[in-house]
């Protein structure tokens, strides 16, 4: 499992601009897969731990709601960087992806994520 999300994580690292950090969780355990930063103080499993919080209070809003609904994803605009969590198409496992807000194009991010994870999809 470990090579294909090294290599999502590198097409992640090298081609998404202002990246600073991404991590994939599992939701149902919080065991993260895999995680990598550019910034050595920056902790992506520690945020993938916080963000799997917020995914399980949407889930039960969703469920106490009786909406027929799911994630597609959860956007947090900071001062300085946007925080992707990305949800996985059967709610098992989403993508935390951290970049700085003044390089990154939320559009041309948004899609590259996908594409990315499409790829990995298959695979966990």
């Amino acid at each position: 499992m470990s090579d294909f999300l090294k290599q999502f994580g590198e097409e992640v690292k090298n081609n998404i601009p202002g990246y600073i950090a991404v991590a994939v969780s599992e939701i149902k355990s919080g065991i993260s897969y895999y995680s990598d930063s550019a910034i050595a103080s920056f902790d992506p499993e520690l945020a993938s731990a916080f963000n799997l919080e917020v995914v399980k209070a949407k889930l039960n809003a969703i469920s106490a709601l009786g909406l027929n609904e799911s994630i597609d994803d959860i956007l947090i605009t900071l001062t300085n960087q946007i925080h992707i969590i990305d949800i996985s198409d059967n709610n098992e496992y989403f993508i935390y992806l951290a970049v700085d807000s003044s390089k990154a194009n939320l559009g041309m991010t948004k899609a590259l994520l996908n594409k990315y994870k499409k790829e990995i999809s298959g695979k966990l």
